[in-house]
């Protein structure tokens, strides 16, 4: 490489799949240098960003999907101090003349970030703002869970004999339920109340 291709200012585009990364560097121009494909492990991405840099200086790469399938690239390339922007899928237009293409997704990543477009820094996907995704996303589908299991047992009652049908809807009324739920919720309050309290009094 010569001292200009190793000075020239360069930048990245990365379209995202669950096997593969299709990545694209073009020059300050949005002239295209180069589109290679690479497998979605670390060495790949170590791949990656070497084949990157070996067109000139880099501080910019433009990634699909950071959310989902690129997040393991977007942690690496950060941590080789490099600015990852998010960038939307390509424009329909475009899709609709040329078709669908990794190539041209790549492409358009990279002149997403260079014409200012996509300029939004991607998510870190880590930290305390990811362990609260976490549990939020936990909660949602126990909540969800939890409903449909009582759906079913409700549409099971509808067909249960008839002795145990009306010795359920006897017990399962709704008032019941609303007062033995508020009930359970102050005993577990009263509860929590004392133990804090019993805390700070030792």
């Amino acid at each position: 490489m010569s001292i200009v291709e190793s000075t020239r200012p360069i930048l990245g585009g990365v379209d995202t799949h669950a096997d593969v990364h299709v990545a694209a560097a073009v020059d300050a121009q949005g002239g295209v240098l180069g589109v290679e494909s690479f497998p979605s492990t670390r060495s790949g991405f170590v791949a990656l960003h070497a084949w990157l840099v070996g067109f000139g200086s880099l501080d910019r790469v433009g990634v699909e999907g950071t959310g989902a399938y690129g997040a393991g690239l977007a942690r690496y390339l950060r941590g080789r101090d490099l600015q990852v922007i998010e960038v939307d899928r390509a424009n329909r237009q475009l899709r609709r003349r040329a078709g669908k293409s990794d190539t041209i997704d790549a492409i358009e990543a990279a002149r997403a970030v260079l014409s200012g477009r996509a300029s939004g820094l991607a998510k870190s996907a880590d930290g305390n703002v990811e362990a609260i995704r976490a549990l939020l996303i936990a909660k949602r589908s126990g909540r969800e869970t939890r409903i449909r299991c009582l759906n079913q047992i409700r549409h099971l009652g509808f067909t249960a004999p008839d002795t145990l049908r009306e010795r359920r809807a006897r017990k399962a009324k709704p008032a019941q339920f609303t007062n033995a739920t508020s009930r359970r919720r102050a005993a577990t309050r009263n509860r929590t109340t004392f133990t804090i309290s019993s805390s700070h009094r030792r």
